[in-house]
């Protein structure tokens, strides 16, 4: 095994080759791309190493893939998770070519560096020592497809219900500082239609902007409920929050509106559920557009990321705080922690680099990460697998 681990390449040419290759997911078709490049790259490196690899088409979604490299075997055990995915560029904003890791001022440059291409070789690096031992628990290195547009990727494995293991940690942009909470992230689509007319008798039509006016107050009235209700004093936000994010409606001064569509967010603290919140706006806004005569569309713009919460003693919290000298926090933006805790995995979000870097021209991994994620990932590899 130690044979084939001497051919492999080192972090830096590992890396160069996962930039080189865009895996770009988006709701639009001209900027998505297929993943499957970077899971076989994945797979002829780990393959070598004695890890048994299935890649897995994610259902609906060809082109769209998830790898599942297993070493060793047993009941419990470790995931290392990380998405193959990054979001859309913009070139002109970038002072170098995005798919190609270029070196300066002591950081790695390029799309995906931290967000999250980077903590594949990372892990592969730290998997390299334990190799030729004998593991009492598996040790998974698991790479998903879509995570940066639909979370897809780890809602197919939740639903196939695999991996199997005890403990998974994610390696998103943490600066190694371990994250056990996050919001949930909902975006919603609301319509109403009703009929139009000429402005000059409003009982030619049914005014959907007016309805739409009533909806907002029961809205921010809701939002008004929820935050008197709910507050978790782990987030810098403590409170959930609710955007009205924009709104359309009508065609012309002169004529009745009779349709306008509202897109918002919302961004549910740990506790809340989402579909009881969905049912609450429903059951709230039915009665407008039954007492103006509308008819109401409410729907999800995406099927959402549900909030997520690890307890502060847990075994996999303790662990990953004791190996990096900080307490585990509580993030704003959302990850696929929730779908690995699911699969009844004690799980945490932790990994290299900034989530500042991440989405941003010129997207780096800083240098002095690399040796503590490496020292960190050996630590919980030790801890749950040896």
């Amino acid at each position: 095994m130690s044979g084939s681990i001497q051919h492999l390449p080192g972090l830096r040419e590992m890396l160069t080759r996962l930039i080189s290759q865009p895996s770009i997911s988006s709701a639009s078709a001209e900027w998505d791309h297929s993943n499957e490049p970077v899971v076989r790259t994945l797979a002829e490196w780990l393959e070598p190493m004695g890890f048994n690899v299935e890649i897995l088409e994610v259902p609906g979604l060809p082109g769209k893939y998830n790898m599942i490299a297993t070493l060793g075997s047993g009941p419990g055990g470790l995931v290392l998770s990380g998405h193959t995915d990054t979001v859309p560029f913009d070139d002109k904003r970038w002072q170098s070519d995005p798919f190609t890791l270029t070196e300066r001022d002591d950081r790695w440059y390029g799309l995906g560096t931290c967000d999250m291409k980077g903590f594949f070789p990372l892990a592969i690096e730290a998997a390299k020592a334990f190799v030729d031992q004998d593991l009492k628990q598996p040790l998974i290195i698991l790479a998903t497809a879509d995570e940066e547009s639909s979370m897809d990727g780890a809602r197919a494995l939740a639903e196939a219900g695999r991996p199997k293991a005890r403990y998974a940690v994610i390696g998103e942009p943490t600066g190694l500082k371990p994250v056990r909470m996050h919001k949930g992230i909902m975006m919603e689509r609301l319509v109403f239609e009703g009929q139009s007319g000429h402005s000059s008798d409003p009982s030619l039509g049914r005014n959907a902007m007016e309805g739409m006016h009533e909806a907002l107050g029961e809205l921010l009235a809701l939002r008004s409920g929820w935050q008197a209700k709910y507050s978790n004093p782990n987030f810098k936000v403590q409170l959930p929050t609710m955007n009205l994010g924009c709104i359309h409606g009508g065609d012309n001064p002169n004529r009745i509106c009779a349709r306008c569509e509202l897109h918002f967010d919302l961004r549910p603290l740990p506790g809340m559920d989402m579909k009881a919140l969905r049912q609450e706006i429903l059951d709230t806004l039915q009665p407008v557009a039954k007492s103006r005569e509308l008819s109401l569309t409410f729907e999800p713009l995406f099927d959402g990321v549900p909030p997520f919460e690890t307890p502060a003693e847990a075994e996999l919290v303790r662990a990953c705080e004791k190996l990096t000298g900080h307490t585990a926090e509580a993030v704003a933006f959302a990850t696929e922690a929730p779908w690995l805790q699911k699969l009844g995995m004690e799980t945490l979000v932790m990994g290299p680099g900034y989530i500042d870097q991440a989405h941003q021209p010129d997207e780096f991994l800083e240098l002095s990460q690399l040796d503590p994620a490496v020292k960190i990932l050996k630590g919980l590899i030790t801890k749950f697998c040896l």
